[in-house]
């Protein structure tokens, strides 16, 4: 399944460092989507244009990560001529990511908005 099935995604740039955060559409998938969307997967699935070093930051209680992607807008707003210089298409890249389906008894009712 699609990472955008159990996720939405925001995305924010600060010279040539871009953050995209994970917010889970349920909080009880939080810990199935740590397991599976990791740096080293998110630099692999935006490889294209991640340059640099990711780190992701948990946030539990919301149900989120951010994700800080070093090196990813081809120099920066000012100085890059990318058509998407401040990256706000890659929230969408990075939800087509491939993650299992999480395994449920019973349905889920803890939603995180």
């Amino acid at each position: 399944m699609k990472l955008r099935q159990l996720a939405h995604s925001r995305t924010g740039d600060k010279g040539n460092t871009l953050n995209v955060s994970v917010i889970c559409h349920n909080a009880d998938d939080y810990a199935h989507l740590l397991a599976y969307v990791t740096p080293e997967r998110v630099k692999a699935h935006l490889s294209d244009v991640v340059r640099g070093e990711v780190t992701r930051y948990e946030l539990p209680l919301i149900g989120a990560m951010n994700f800080v992607l070093k090196n990813a807008l081809g120099g920066g707003v000012t100085r890059s001529l990318a058509l998407d210089a401040h990256g706000k298409s890659l929230s969408s890249a990075l939800l087509d990511l491939d993650v299992p389906e999480p395994e449920r008894d019973v349905p889920s009712s803890g939603s995180t908005r």
